[in-house]
């Protein structure tokens, strides 16, 4: 009997039965279609979070003055003061590695413009800062190195800040705010980056010169912080190196001596926040996976049924020359046709849901080819596991016997 043959009988016998053969494809198409949704929806996240942090800057490095703990006890933080503008100029003098450093200090307190007020932070930072965190001024222009060294009252503020202290839509460039009684002129505007992955909002920030928050503000000689950023991506680990051999001689630490500093880079982030996605999309394939174990084993108790259904059947085609191995292929095949239009039908309904999940609740939705592939692969390899042992039992009995079978 020849293959065309076959899947004519085949699918003559789904035919026959077409909501038992629906019913039994229900669970293909469930498990893969949540199997395509899921890995949609966390590739999909894990591909806004790399976003994010690429726009924060994927290469950025974060200096902060002293060791979190020294001797597994947490420190004081008068004892966090030891990073100094001397150890940013010997940073920017010396580093290889490093395309952009710039110092930072923060205070928070009330901004005031007219009759209206908000709660925010003014960040005094270098000329460097808008290169290592992707920023951009829209409207006005960026303070100068002589407004740094002059310690000069200025300021460029994000689109946050202007919604709140001009919501008359009239133009800040020029205009005088204040924090905490002193006043800033307003000398830019940023270009808007909306939030990031972890929900803040990157509007909502006011520069100025650091020497200005140091002196004018804080009323301190060290900083809180420094960023950097290094050459390339690839070259993180080699700036991070750098940077901590030259704080090191710096303040004269011995070889035994722990670092009075630490350093972070977007990396970690990077590393920490997709091992989390990858770990919740496994995890949630897995559950989804589930689905396609259960529409196997329906398969299977399908095919057992329709094993005994027809057993006469099959006796009457063994007695007229039908091989075992051809009862053998026809269940078989019954079994791959109902695996692989379910998983057909899986995947359109897999991808709509997926698009459907974008459009309504906005996630990041991103279908990867592979997963597709991979879930039709396996819903085939489900109908051929659990269709042959039923198939093989079909082959095995004994004509005559199944004849008589009432």
């Amino acid at each position: 009997m020849n293959g065309t043959n076959l899947f004519k009988i085949a699918l003559r016998a789904l035919a026959n039965n077409k909501l038992r053969a629906f019913l039994t494809m229900l669970g293909i198409i469930i498990g893969v279609a949540s199997v395509i949704t899921m890995l949609a929806i966390g590739q999909g996240s894990k591909r806004s979070i790399q976003a994010q942090i690429a726009e924060m800057g994927s290469n950025m490095i974060m200096i902060h003055p002293g060791g979190d703990r020294r001797g597994g006890v947490r420190r004081e933080a008068s004892e966090m003061q030891t990073l100094k503008l001397e150890d940013y100029d010997k940073l920017r003098k010396e580093c290889v590695f490093v395309s952009g450093i710039s110092p930072n200090v923060s205070s928070s307190g009330q901004l005031v413009s007219g009759n209206n007020n908000y709660p925010s932070s003014v960040y005094g930072i270098g000329l460097d800062y808008l290169d290592i965190r992707q920023l951009s001024v829209e409207e006005g222009e960026m303070f100068t190195e002589a407004d740094i060294q002059s310690s000069a009252k200025v300021c460029v503020i994000g689109k946050t800040i202007v919604e709140n202290l001009f919501p008359d839509g009239s133009n800040p460039i020029g205009k005088v705010i204040r924090f905490n009684q002193v006043p800033f002129q307003v000398v830019g505007v940023l270009k808007s980056k909306g939030y990031n992955s972890m929900g803040m909002d990157q509007d909502d920030i006011v520069l100025a010169p650091y020497t200005t928050v140091m002196k004018r503000l804080l009323a301190v000689t060290y900083l809180q912080g420094i960023f950097a950023s290094a050459l390339s991506e690839d070259m993180t680990d080699y700036a991070i190196d750098e940077i901590s051999d030259i704080l090191r001689k710096q303040h004269k630490l011995k070889s035994t001596d722990e670092d009075d500093f630490t350093i972070r880079s977007q990396q970690e982030l990077s590393s920490m926040l997709n091992s989390t996605t990858d770990l919740m999309t496994t995890l949630l394939a897995c559950i989804a996976g589930i689905s396609l174990i259960v529409g196997g084993i329906g398969i299977m108790n399908i095919m057992y049924v329709s094993v005994t259904e027809r057993t006469r059947e099959i006796g009457l085609r063994m007695s007229v020359g039908a091989r075992g191995i051809d009862i053998l292929a026809q269940f078989l095949i019954e079994a791959i046709l109902i695996s692989i239009t379910g998983g057909i039908i899986g995947v359109l309904i897999g991808c709509g849901a997926s698009i459907a999940v974008k459009s309504i609740a906005h996630w990041p939705i991103y279908i990867q080819p592979w997963s597709v592939f991979l879930s039709f692969a396996v819903c085939t390899v489900t109908g051929v596991f659990f269709g042959w042992y039923p198939a093989k039992k079909a082959a095995d009995l004994d004509p005559i016997e199944a004849i008589r079978y009432e």
